[in-house]
């Protein structure tokens, strides 16, 4: 997961840095003019699933203001120094979705920021259903007829953007640039097309309908489905 962390202290860059890292963020460290310039990324299709980390300044209304005004509904979360009742609840009224005291774990900043996320695509739970598959938000592999299906990280970070948009057509390009957007060597454009292939052969392989779960929506994009009925296949 993307997290574009502004904090103006720079000797807590490395340390923060090194958290994210252990809980799998990739952190981004931005500077204040990305809430000026770097927004609009945001706000295409796909991209809902980064996250912003916001540290203690005097800027941080501004910054979580200006980003919800531009329209962005990506997770905003708040590092405070001391811990503030009444500075949380202005935070909170404004437009961030959390707020915690420093020092931060990796792994409990992984879970807030994948139950914001949950929730602003319309899951309340842990996971989502789709016939014989169970997609996890937490991380963990998803289950297919009773049995686990190991991922390895890209083809997760793929699923994962299926799985919260289940039943609905997202993009390649949307997946594309979620995943690896500011990469600085970006693969081949085709190389979503390989991690859904992957996906469909072990999904098929391992549901007892031989179901391939992801949809090819010609023109249009993926949509993880469940199986079709035999005479809507036919027709």
């Amino acid at each position: 997961m993307r997290m574009y962390v502004f904090e103006q202290r720079q000797d807590r860059h490395s340390g923060l840095s090194k958290e994210l890292r252990t809980a799998g963020l990739e952190a981004i460290f931005v500077t204040d003019e990305f809430f000026v310039t770097g927004i609009g990324q945001l706000l295409q299709q796909g991209h809902e699933t980064s996250a912003i980390l916001i540290g203690e300044s005097e800027d941080m209304r501004r910054q979580i203001q200006v980003t919800r005004a531009a329209g962005c509904v990506n997770p905003i979360i708040v590092i405070r120094d001391f811990r503030n009742a009444q500075d949380t609840s202005e935070l909170l009224n404004i437009g961030a979705d959390d707020v915690i005291v420093s020092p931060i774990k990796g792994t409990e900043l992984l879970s807030r920021t994948n139950s914001i996320i949950r929730r602003l695509y319309g899951h309340a739970g842990e996971s989502v259903i789709v016939g014989e598959l169970t997609a996890y938000f937490d991380g963990r592999d998803p289950i297919v007829s009773g049995s686990q299906i190991k991922l390895s990280k890209r083809e997760y970070s793929v699923f994962q953007h299926l799985a919260l948009n289940s039943n609905r057509v997202i993009s390649k390009d949307a997946i594309y640039d979620a995943i690896y957007g500011t990469s600085i060597d970006q693969p081949f454009d085709k190389v979503i097309d390989v991690y859904i292939c992957k996906l469909r052969k072990k999904f098929a392989t391992a549901s007892e309908s031989g179901w391939q779960y992801i949809e090819t929506v010609h023109g249009r994009g993926y949509k993880l489905s469940s199986p079709q009925p035999q005479s809507q296949i036919a027709s």
